[in-house]
């Protein structure tokens, strides 16, 4: 356990996408739409630095709410999804992006809390709302929930099926409530996030293990 509990402390020190996206998460509806922002551009098969890359423009841009990302016309999506290098989906997504942004608003007077109250917190009840946004399948759902129970607690302690993988290569426990007992309860979410990290191959298992033997 208490190696195990070494490798969660490295882990911890890594930022998460929402971070690396330049959004500050919070229970409020800015951050939240632009976590799905985000989650709709992980969610293409495209490298994650990229989608974090294009995310940032789209919120240089000024496109922080639906409001805002419905306003913008779609040749203005498709150029700030360009500057961030996201080209091979960019028409598509920006498609995806103007009418998600509109669904948010027809539907949940842009604000997704609004969406997490009619779940009533369950999260299979989240992922099925989530899933009705353009481009956000199964598995962006599960991005979006694995970053969001940082500001909505009742989901803690969640784990997709990447970060149960990423868990497995570093010789962590797979089961979630094991894995939860490594890090204080409001820290699973980057734990979490990490461990995907290691799944994707962005870090691997030795480079973890270097800098757990350098602490």
């Amino acid at each position: 356990m208490g190696d195990q509990q070494a490798v969660a402390r490295v882990l911890l020190t890594r930022r998460t996408y929402a971070e690396e996206a330049g959004i500050t998460l919070a229970d409020r509806p800015a951050p939240l739409y632009q976590l799905l922002v985000l989650v709709t551009l992980l969610s293409t098969r495209i490298r994650a630095q990229v989608a974090v890359a294009a995310a940032r423009e789209l919120f240089a841009a000024g496109y922080r709410t639906p409001r805002a990302m419905e306003a913008a016309s779609w040749q203005e999506r498709v150029d700030a999804l360009g500057r961030g290098h996201y080209r091979r989906y960019d028409e598509r997504t920006a498609t995806m992006l103007g009418t998600g942004a509109r669904l948010c608003l027809e539907r949940w007077h842009g604000d997704l809390r609004r969406l997490h109250r009619e779940a009533a917190g369950d999260p299979a009840g989240l992922r099925r709302l989530l899933t009705n946004f353009p481009g956000v399948g199964p598995t962006g759902a599960d991005i979006f929930l694995r970053e969001v129970q940082t500001v909505w607690p009742e989901l803690r302690p969640y784990a997709d099926r990447r970060a149960v993988a990423g868990a497995k290569r570093l010789g962590l426990p797979a089961a979630t409530d094991r894995l939860a007992r490594l890090v204080d309860e409001v820290d699973f979410g980057r734990l979490a996030s990490a461990l995907v990290r290691v799944a994707l191959g962005e870090e691997s298992a030795g480079q973890i293990s270097r800098s757990v033997a350098a602490r």
